[in-house]
C-alpha cells in the first residue's frame, strides 16, 4: 500500500465551475452550469481538500498485518497508525516515562533530545547538547540513562540534574560508542550494546577508530563494575529481556559493515541474572527473499518481539511482530525506516516507532513487557 494518507492532502479534483480545466465547456449555459456545481457538490464529499495534515484511513488500517492468525488478537480494528511528530534527521531511543507521561526520544544528527507530552501532543527541546545520544531507558528508580555516541559512554540523569557517568571504556581503552540499554529488575543492572556507530562518522557523533571488538556489556548499578556478557555478534544494536528476564535478545546489524554477517536478531539464556550462555539465532529477518536489519526491539507480556526493521522498502518498513517461537505473525508498515520501537502510554498499550524523521504511534491489544 502507499502511504499518501502521511502526506498533506492532495489539491481537489475539480475547479472551480466543477470541471477540470480541459473538459470546461466554452459556452455555458444556466441548465449546464447548475448541473455542473449539482456534480461538484456531489463529488465534494469523496473529493474534497481535508486541509492540514493526513487523509483519513479507512478502518481496519490497512498497514496493520496479520500474517499468522496469533496475531490477530493485538490488531484493533478501529484504531489508525498517526505520525505525532516530524523534521528530526534521525530519530531513535525512545522511552516512556509513566510518571511524566512522556514520550522521550533522540534526534542523534541534530543532537537533541526531545519529548512529546500525553496530555496535549506538544513536542519540546528536552536535552541539547545530548551527547549524540542515541538509545534511552529509564531505570527502577525513574532515572533516565542515555547511551551517547559523541561521547562514546553510558551516562545516569540523576534526581537532582546532575550526571554519573556509567561506563566509558573497557581495559583501558574508550567505547565505541554505546547504542542502546536495558535495565534488570533484580539488581538494577544496565545492559547495553557496543556497536561503535557512531565514531564511524562525524554525522552521528565525533569519527575515530574503533579500538575493542564489539560487545554487550554489563554495568552493576551500585559498584558501577563492568563485565563483557558476550562479544559472540557482529555488531549488537538493539536489545531487550523476555518477560520474565530469562532470556536477552539482541539485534545484529553487522552486515552493514561485516559482509559475513547475518541480518537477524539472537537470542541467549540469562544465568543469575547476570550472564549469558547458548547463544543462538532467534529470527532472520529475511521476508520474501529480501532481509533488512532489525534495530531497537522490544518484548510484550506474551514474550512476542516488536522489532524496528528497514532498509528494503515499502511492503517491509516499519515494525515486525515474532511469536516467542520465532514465528513472524505480523506487520506495521511504515512510510519510513523505523529504528527504534517502545511500549508506553497509561496503560503501556501504544506502540512507539522512530521512523527515521518522524514519531509514529498505534495502539495495540498488548503491552509491554518492560518499563521502558
Amino acid at each position: 500500500m502507499t502511504h499518501d494518507r502521511f502526506a498533506p492532502a492532495a489539491a481537489p479534483a475539480f475547479s472551480v465551475e466543477g470541471t477540470s480545466p480541459a473538459a470546461a465547456p466554452l459556452n455555458l449555459g444556466r441548465r449546464s452550469f447548475l448541473a455542473a456545481a449539482a456534480m461538484a457538490a456531489g463529488t465534494a464529499a469523496f473529493g474534497r481538500d481535508y486541509g492540514p495534515g493526513a487523509e483519513p484511513v479507512r478502518y481496519p488500517d490497512p498497514d496493520i498485518v496479520v500474517i499468522d492468525k496469533r496475531f490477530a488478537k493485538y490488531k484493533i480494528g478501529n484504531t489508525p497508525i498517526q505520525r505525532l511528530h516530524t523534521g528530526m534527521l534521525w530519530a531513535e531511543g525512545p522511552a516512556w516515562n509513566g510518571v511524566g507521561k512522556y514520550l522521550l526520544w533522540s534526534d542523534i544528527p541534530n543532537d537533541v533530545q526531545l519529548r512529546w507530552l500525553d496530555d496535549d501532543n506538544h513536542v519540546s527541546v528536552f536535552r541539547r547538547p545530548a551527547g549524540n545520544s542515541n538509545g534511552n531507558t529509564f531505570d527502577w528508580q525513574g532515572r533516565q540513562i542515555a547511551c551517547e555516541h559523541g561521547n562514546r559512554r553510558v551516562v545516569r540523569y540523576e534526581h537532582d540534574g546532575g550526571a554519573t557517568v556509567l561506563a566509558d571504556s573497557w581495559q583501558g581503552k574508550q567505547l565505541n560508542a554505546p547504542n542502546d540499554a536495558v535495565v534488570h529488575p533484580d539488581d538494577g543492572g544496565i545492559w547495553f550494546t557496543d556497536p561503535g556507530y557512531g565514531s564511524l562518522m562525524d554525522y552521528e557523533g565525533h569519527k575515530g577508530e574503533l579500538e575493542i571488538k564489539e560487545a554487550v556489556y554489563r554495568i552493576d548499578a551500585e559498584t558501577l563494575e563492568m563485565q563483557m556478557v558476550t562479544d559472540e555478534i557482529f555488531k549488537p544494536n538493539g536489545l531487550c529481556f523476555s518477560p520474565d528476564y530469562k532470556l536477552l535478545y539482541v539485534a545484529d546489524t553487522g552486515a552493514s559493515h561485516y559482509p559475513d554477517a547475518p541480518k537477524n536478531i539472537k537470542v541467549w539464556d540469562v544465568v543469575d541474572g547476570a550472564k549469558l550462555t547458548n547463544g543462538r539465532e532467534f529470527v532472520s529477518m529475511e521476508l520474501d527473499g529480501k532481509a533488512g536489519f532489525a534495530d531497537g526491539i522490544r518484548a510484550d507480556t506474551d514474550g512476542n518481539i516488536w522489532s524496528s526493521a528497514g532498509w528494503v522498502g515499502d511492503g517491509y518498513d516499519g515494525v515486525h511482530v515474532f511469536s516467542p517461537d520465532g514465528a513472524r505473525i505480523g506487520q506495521i508498515l511504515l512510510p519510513e525506516i523505523c529504528g527504534n520501537v517502545c511500549f508506553g502510554g497509561p496503560k503501556r498499550n501504544r506502540l512507539f516507532m522512530c521512523g527515521s524523521q518522524s514519531l509514529y504511534a498505534v495502539y495495540v491489544e498488548a503491552k509491554g513487557a518492560h518499563i521502558s
